[in-house]
């Protein structure tokens, strides 16, 4: 997989079930990424706006409403669009929200298929999108326990909608595919998201999967096509671009917490990657919205 495809940490606790981020905005231009979790975005008054899911790229409507499951690519561009008034509500929630053992009760199948389907993206109905959107709206307003059954309900209304279709193709451009090909890699990788706000020997590392520093190079190298130093800055990365964007914390503070002991080498990495120093990134991307944690 490409390098310009970000590997993006939303800022989702694993305490959370959920976070809703819901915005006025008048461009797209966050990058190609993937995540670990699903995301579902309802977009409105965003006609020409370029979409992006796995190897499929279309223009949207003037509404949308698409599910992305873990780890595909994805992303959508301003592309045609004139609207400076576009309305956009994601919702990102764990992979384990839905355990495999109640998705197998037959009184769920239908939201089993759902996000079975969701690894090559799903655009939902139009008749579908309209009857939804309100209760979309309306979710952020929601609280504890409702929230959650609120989310539940309108996934499995979702899960039923006949004309939804799939928009990847059958070759699946999944980062499970490429990352997740081995126990030792699961472990690193789940390592590396954890541990990415602090300093990480490449010793470390190494230890973690019973290998010497030089087969450990290597073999990372070789599973994922770069070193083990540019994954890890890759994902605090990552973090980092969500935080310029969705938090007023100064760059300083952002660059500690995404593990850079060194403010210049911190602009240096992120400038080297994005093509624009963090000051610059947030001024491009910045319009700080509502995030909320359920």
């Amino acid at each position: 997989m490409s390098r310009s495809i970000l590997k993006e940490a939303p800022p989702l606790t694993k305490s959370d079930c959920f976070s809703l981020f819901a915005r006025f905005k008048s461009e797209f231009d966050f990058p190609l990424h993937f995540h670990e979790e699903y995301e579902l975005n309802f977009i409105e008054n965003a006609k020409g706006v370029k979409r992006v899911v796995g190897d499929s790229m279309e223009e949207i409507d003037d509404l949308e409403l698409v599910l992305v499951g873990p780890n595909i690519p994805h992303a959508w561009f301003t592309h045609k669009c004139q609207s400076d008034k576009i309305f956009e509500v994601t919702i990102q929630f764990h992979r384990d929200l839905f355990p495999e053992t109640l998705l197998k009760r037959t009184q769920l199948s239908s939201i089993r298929e759902l996000f079975e389907q969701s690894i090559k993206g799903i655009l939902f109905s139009k008749e579908t999108i309209q009857r939804i959107a309100p209760r979309l709206k309306e979710l952020e307003h929601k609280t504890g326990f409702d929230s959650v059954v609120e989310l539940m309900i309108i996934l499995n209304d979702l899960s039923i909608d006949p004309r939804a279709r799939c928009l990847s193709g059958e070759k699946i451009y999944n980062a499970d595919y490429i990352y997740m090909d081995s126990v030792r890699m699961e472990k690193l990788i789940e390592f590396m998201n954890a541990n990415f706000n602090r300093p990480v020997r490449l010793a470390e590392a190494a230890t973690l999967v019973n290998m010497a520093e030089t087969a450990f190079s290597r073999f990372f190298k070789t599973k994922t096509g770069v070193t083990f130093v540019d994954f890890l800055n890759d994902i605090r990365l990552g973090h980092a671009a969500r935080l310029l964007i969705d938090t007023k914390d100064s760059i300083a503070e952002i660059a500690a917490a995404c593990g850079f002991i060194n403010i210049s080498n911190f602009n240096r990495t992120f400038k080297r990657q994005k093509g624009l120093t963090p000051k610059d990134f947030r001024h491009k991307h910045g319009n700080v919205g509502e995030r909320l944690f359920f």
